[in-house]
């Protein structure tokens, strides 16, 4: 069984997202497992925790982001060091921790051969974007590009027209929280999932996550969840075998563990 979850706001949280609604003194307890310039930045419950290190022992357990090799490496998650991991979105598997040049270089086949160029779509974003509310502009391991934004401040449409841009060019649109995300279509987090459950031979493929772009993941899973918050959640998405969990924030990372555990059982 392979099992390929997303990891912020889905297994791993900020305080932001923690989601707490009990009273302080019912809280649950938190362990840090990302620190980013010498502060705490995201958290599991310690029952989380331990849910992790026993998937960890009884799974292929893959996790699967579209942060940067750098971002993921700053998390530190509970039991066994995984085999796998994916980053950028797809762009990069990794093997031990390291880059699995074959895959990097497949990769770059089909961006190449399948959409425009990253420098034209950054382009784009620069020209068109306004001051007025762009944060940040970055490009992500030179694979994808994203804005952050003030939100409040976004025009009506805007995003809508530079999804109709870029569909045409062979990439897609998103956005989700403060940040418009500007990803080549054939860079999926599905694609690199299937990989190692080639080389795994796995008989099942079990994925969570909260976003958009964990929307191709949970698709081509043969059975997922995904939590009660996130913009899967805002969009209604559904798929077949996807399991709606009610819970919100932190509590939902444990039930997408224990899901996990329980579907291993079976």
């Amino acid at each position: 069984m392979l099992v390929a979850s997303d990891l912020d706001r889905t297994l791993i949280y900020s305080a932001a997202a923690l989601g707490l609604t009990m009273p302080d003194a019912e809280a649950p307890r938190l362990l840090c497992v990302e620190v980013y310039d010498s502060k705490p930045l995201s958290y599991v419950t310690e029952t989380a925790a331990g849910l992790l290190d026993e998937l960890g022992r009884t799974a292929v357990f893959v996790p699967t982001t579209t942060r940067t090799r750098e971002q993921y490496g700053r998390i530190h998650l509970p039991g066994p060091a995984p085999e796998f991991a994916i980053c950028a979105n797809g762009g990069h598997l990794l093997v031990d921790g390291v880059s699995d040049p074959d895959w990097t270089a497949r990769v770059a086949r089909r961006l190449a051969d399948e959409c425009a160029s990253l420098a034209e779509v950054r382009a784009h974003l620069v020209r068109t974007a306004d001051p007025a509310w762009l944060l940040k502009e970055r490009v992500a391991e030179d694979l994808f590009a994203y804005l952050v934004v003030e939100r409040s401040r976004l025009p009506e449409g805007w995003v809508k027209e530079l999804a109709a841009w870029a569909e045409g060019r062979g990439w897609t649109v998103s956005l989700q929280g403060r940040k418009i995300y500007a990803v080549p279509k054939p860079l999926t987090k599905s694609a690199a999932v299937r990989e190692v459950a080639r080389r795994v031979g796995a008989e099942e493929i079990l994925a969570a996550g909260d976003s958009l772009l964990d929307a191709d993941l949970l698709l081509a899973a043969d059975r997922s969840w995904r939590p009660g918050h996130g913009e899967l959640a805002e969009t209604g998405f559904v798929a077949p075998g996807l399991t709606v969990l009610p819970h919100r924030g932190v509590a939902a990372g444990e039930e997408i563990l224990r899901a996990f555990l329980a579907a291993g059982e079976r």
